[in-house]
């Protein structure tokens, strides 16, 4: 398919048109096959299969595959990842976090040259799996400065129109422990978007200074946050209920997340619930990677209570963590599997954790996903519904972002 192309069809896809139901049980997920246009990234028509059909444009197969809404990657480090050089598994860390840290101040340097074509080897990784959008952490400290960011910028640049991505400024060795707000705030206006955070007790060693310097960044940069908050129980608790008072403080709404969040884990239900509301009314995202063993956390729980959930791959292969393969689909599999989401809604909904919410069907089995009008990003895969597309983790055929195919392809439709 020419890439170049902005108004053409994709023919014969699946749409799914609506559930079949038991009584009050879903039972399975209706399609119908349709033919849509795209133009000028988005969708401007959609027509059954079975209406007569002709146009001058030009038109590509899609042999019945389901169309999805594109993915999106929200916690991943583009920037310090081994994946496109040697394996290399990770090292002990006696001293947990500091030990990490320790270990990157001669770490990073070594892997500056070859920054930024990790970077984009690892972008072609996750956007081969479906992922259009990328929130990616990237180191700012005193060891490297800006020049991880640089080399970050560099390798997203040359993907700006395969995704859309957000940088968030992340102090990795700890806004204050390494002295890096000067550094933060430079980030922000040199091209990173968000303000981040790690540990305030742990790392930084005080709670308050921390998030008080953290959200003045983010006040003064006009710049949303994203917060590492590995602590566990009272600890992570804590923070995270100073900091929620401190978003609604200064009318930071919205524009909040946590990523990992572990002082959920293992916490009772009733303040799980507690948190879960307050994070559903001032908007606080959770990010997740969907952790297992001691740190399973009560995700379905602050779904059910109103607050976002979101999913990303975090580390891949890096000094950190040796997993990880790029694919959020098989994440929000995962998911379903490990919280035991195996009904067709329920698996259909596991895939609004990769989408920011979008689904192709709502509770009630009526379509609200494509709609002309839409952005045109999208998926096509192999099977039948979404339900079964995160249980089997179905193959990805063709990437589309904004109207571009920029993964995959669509072959000619014989007559076109």
């Amino acid at each position: 398919m020419n890439k170049l192309i902005t108004e053409y069809w994709i023919t014969n896809l699946l749409l799914e048109s609506g559930y079949a139901f038991e009584g009050e049980e879903i039972v399975s997920t209706l399609t119908e096959k349709c033919h849509v246009r795209i133009n000028a990234g988005k969708f401007a028509e959609i027509v059954t299969a079975e209406t007569p059909f002709h146009s001058e444009l030009p038109c590509y197969d899609a042999n019945a595959q389901l169309l999805l809404p594109a993915f999106r990657e929200m916690h991943i480090h583009l920037d310090k990842t081994y994946y496109g050089g040697p394996w290399r598994a990770v090292r002990p860390a006696p001293n947990g976090v500091f030990s990490r840290i320790e270990e990157e101040k001669a770490l990073l340097s070594t892997l500056l040259p070859t920054a930024k074509d990790r970077a984009e080897q690892l972008l072609e990784l996750v956007l081969n799996n479906g992922s259009t959008h990328v929130r990616t952490h990237c180191n700012i400290e005193p060891t490297t400065g800006l020049r991880n960011l640089e080399a970050t910028l560099q390798a997203l640049e040359s993907y700006q129109n395969k995704c859309t991505y957000e940088i968030v400024a992340f102090p990795q060795h700890g806004l204050l422990h390494s002295d890096s707000v000067p550094l933060v705030s430079e980030a922000l206006r040199s091209g990173a978007h968000l303000v981040g955070g790690l540990d305030p007790a742990t790392v930084d060693g005080n709670i308050e200074a921390s998030l008080d310097a953290m959200v003045q960044l983010a006040v003064d940069e006009n710049a949303d946050i994203d917060m590492h908050l590995h602590d566990a129980g009272h600890l992570g608790i804590f923070t995270m209920r100073r900091l929620a008072a401190l978003t609604r403080e200064i009318g930071w709404q919205g524009r909040v997340t946590i990523s990992h969040g572990f002082g959920l884990a293992g916490v009772p239900a009733l303040l799980v619930s507690e948190i879960a509301d307050l994070f559903a009314e001032l908007g606080i995202t959770l990010a997740t990677t969907v952790p297992i063993g001691t740190m399973t956390m009560p995700l379905p729980l602050l779904y059910e209570r109103g607050a976002k959930v979101v999913i990303g791959q975090d580390s891949i292969t890096d000094h950190w963590s040796p997993f990880g393969t790029g694919d959020n689909l098989e994440r929000a599999s995962i998911f379903a599997e490990c919280y035991g989401w195996r009904s067709e809604r329920k698996l259909a909904e596991a895939l609004g954790f990769i989408t920011d919410g979008l689904l192709p069907l709502d509770r009630n089995g009526t379509r609200v996903w494509p709609a002309v009008g839409d952005e045109a990003s999208c998926v096509l895969v192999a099977a039948s519904c979404a339900a079964e597309a995160v249980a089997r983790r179905a193959p990805r055929k063709a990437v589309i972002h904004k109207g571009s195919v920029v993964s995959g392809g669509i072959a000619p439709s014989e007559d076109s």
